[in-house]
């Protein structure tokens, strides 16, 4: 539970699970969206996967990451993300990026886009 709390204390890495709310992103997508550089974002996204909050695939040269849905601290996330003011726009973003994407391009469609 301390790295679930550890991970979920930075702001990047609560940005980070709002972009991932609707779709798989590759760590480069996830690193376009943030003025830090990507190993630095790539550091955050291996909190998160240590953590248990998202997990990788690799597929060809890229890396995708999406959420574990079945973690109890997922759950509270995204029930938090829905008072927090900041995660609107990223969980938007989100869907609208998993909209463009066919089925079977990384996007879910298992999520309605809010």
């Amino acid at each position: 539970m301390q790295r679930v709390f550890e991970a979920l204390s930075s702001t990047v890495r609560r940005k980070i699970l709002a972009y991932l709310t609707h779709a798989d992103l590759t760590a480069g997508e996830i690193a376009a969206r943030f003025e830090i550089s990507k190993s630095a974002v790539s550091q955050h996204l291996g909190i998160l996967e240590n953590a248990g909050l998202v997990t990788s695939e690799k597929k060809g040269q890229f890396v995708h990451y999406r959420l574990v849905p079945d973690s109890l601290a997922n759950t509270l996330n995204t029930y938090l993300q829905q008072v927090c003011p900041v995660s609107g726009p990223l969980k938007k973003e989100s869907a609208e990026i998993a909209a463009s994407r066919p089925a079977e391009g990384g996007g879910r469609q298992d999520s309605p886009p809010e």
